[in-house]
């Protein structure tokens, strides 16, 4: 399977601002699944594991596309971290939500669950973030530690090369952030760029748009 990654800027899910980037994610479950009806993991970490956000998931994903919605759950008491390894090791698609990305990613590593979304990367399972579930993958992030804090680099995981900034249409300032390095990625809300073994192939669009700067010279990305 070819390692996947779907990287959303920014939407709301609960309002189906993203239905048309969603859609591509469900194919892409449906295509890992088989013949079999296909299974996603909701990972809202980085929301403290809302369940408003995972009823949100499940709507949008069981409703439209047909798809077994589960959750992995992470900042409650007791984790089962063995049903959550068998969960992942199940899983068609894995889709992180927005939020803390600070929190979630501390969260990650004190539960040993960075080593699961790894390897389950690793293995070919999709995975799509959205904000904060899409800046951690990148060596570089532009984001807040918490909401309402001001803006700022931070190391991410480093599976893909370069800086990300997701809410691109509501930062205008990174462009300045990104002069410094030798490859960013700014994404709007309603935008999302794919990633295949780590190399960008194209955008996805549900009305927003995406960008590389390269030194800091912009293009805007092409739609897959």
């Amino acid at each position: 399977m070819i390692k996947t990654l779907v990287c959303i800027g920014g939407g709301e899910i609960r309002s189906k601002e993203t239905l048309e980037i969603d859609a591509y994610c469900a194919s892409l479950a449906r295509k890992h699944a088989g013949e079999v009806r296909p299974t996603a993991v909701f990972v809202g970490t980085a929301s403290h594991d809302s369940l408003p956000y995972f009823n949100s998931f499940r709507k949008t994903y069981t409703s439209n596309f047909d798809i077994k919605a589960d959750l992995a759950l992470l900042t409650k008491k007791d984790i089962p971290m063995d049903k959550i390894k068998d969960k992942l090791l199940k899983a068609n698609l894995i889709y992180v939500g927005g939020g803390n990305t600070v929190f979630m990613l501390d969260t990650w590593r004190s539960t040993g669950f960075l080593d699961l979304i790894i390897d389950a990367y690793n293995r070919g399972v999709p995975i799509v973030g959205l904000s904060a579930g899409a800046i951690c993958w990148f060596e570089d992030m532009y984001t807040d530690s918490q909401e309402g804090s001001e803006y700022a680099l931070r190391k991410g995981l480093g599976i893909i090369e370069g800086l990300m900034s997701p809410h691109y249409d509501n930062r205008p300032e990174f462009d300045e952030v990104a002069k410094d390095f030798k490859t960013a990625y700014a994404v709007e809300n309603k935008s999302a760029i794919v990633f295949e073994e780590g190399k960008m192939m194209g955008s996805l669009t549900a009305g927003g748009s995406s960008y590389i700067l390269n030194n800091g010279i912009k293009e805007i990305i092409k739609n897959i």
